[in-house]
């Protein structure tokens, strides 16, 4: 049970008695939800996962720290890998004047440090797709617009049951991608997602989803409601609706073990 929904029952200080006390009446709540257990090869693969993130967090330090040492002197490039790519051959040229040697000194193990990351993000990411292809629904979930081997691989590992959510919905809401709700009465109030559950699935789905509205810009799409949505929001904020569709759709192909169908274009 998410420590959580647990909490409420306890009446009185923290100790063993009490909380095992407050364990005791809330599994007999028949609303109780239950956290589903994961297997080994599940919680190994979510270590990929997570050492994955870390990488490609302290990937984007190290080229903030190159970018903005080289920028005192008035060394600025492009955002992306080609302009990071130009300050790193600057600092490896000893000819190159526009920057003092203590100063390229200093920058020089930065360099070799982000180098290593970059090689190790790289076979992580290797992992990370052998995983995925690894599993059947892994490969069905591939099939989905905007979901790749990274999201298939932290879907699969992250959900191991989806049928303890009762529907699509239940899933989207866990993973904190519907409306907060400020209801009372017959008034009601919709707000911003709620950023709930699974941070990391949230982050990868609106990725997925930005991608999916990219190509609708360039190439055009069958979905009406998606050209409906981008007339009136932003890229950014109109991907948490698609993201929202996608976590919906992967829990149907999860539960009923169907391939990804696209959508008919509906008859005008």
């Amino acid at each position: 049970m998410p420590p959580r929904y647990v909490k409420p029952y306890v009446k009185r200080q923290k100790n063993d008695a009490a909380d095992a006390e407050a364990i005791c009446e809330a599994v007999t709540r028949p609303s109780m939800r239950f956290v589903e257990i994961k297997t080994c090869e599940q919680q190994g693969t979510l270590v990929f996962h997570r050492v994955r993130l870390m990488l490609m967090r302290q990937r984007v330090q190290l080229s903030n720290a190159i970018r903005g040492h080289l920028a005192e002197y008035g060394l600025v490039a492009p955002a992306g890998r080609n302009g990071l790519q130009r300050l790193i051959e600057i600092i490896d040229d000893p000819d190159d004047e526009r920057v003092p040697a203590v100063a390229r000194v200093s920058l020089a193990p930065l360099v070799r440090q982000f180098e290593l990351i970059n090689d190790q993000v790289l076979g992580n990411d290797r992992l990370v797709r052998a995983s995925a292809k690894s599993t059947e629904l892994g490969c069905r979930l591939m099939e989905m617009p905007g979901v790749g081997p990274v999201l298939a691989s932290a879907m699969v590992a992250t959900v191991p049951d989806a049928t303890a959510f009762k529907s699509g919905r239940g899933l989207a809401a866990w993973i904190g991608l519907v409306p907060r709700q400020n209801s009372s009465g017959d008034k009601e109030k919709l707000g911003g997602i709620t950023k709930q559950g699974d941070r990391y699935l949230r982050q990868l789905l609106v990725t997925g989803a930005l991608a999916v509205i990219r190509y609708a810009q360039r190439h055009g799409t069958k979905r009406p409601w998606l050209v409906r949505l981008l007339s009136r929001r932003t890229p950014k904020i109109a991907a948490v609706a698609p993201a929202n569709k996608m976590a919906r759709m992967i829990w149907a192909m999860m539960v009923t073990g169907e391939r990804y169908r696209e959508p008919k274009v509906a008859a005008t």
